[in-house]
């Protein structure tokens, strides 16, 4: 399943409508943070399935 142009664009309109253009640099800022983190865990997992 993939998403496309039109879907992208409803979903930003959504997004919008809801927090508002104000609260959209931190909202992305959260996100950022969140898959930065995310990623983190999932290196750091990996890394310990290496050592046992």
């Amino acid at each position: 399943m993939k998403i496309g142009m039109n879907e992208l664009l409803v979903i930003l309109a959504i997004v919008v409508i809801i927090f508002g253009p104000k609260q959209l640099p931190k909202l992305s800022k959260m996100v950022g943070k969140t898959v930065k983190n995310f990623k983190e865990g999932v290196s750091e997992e990996g890394n310990s399935d290496d050592e046992e």
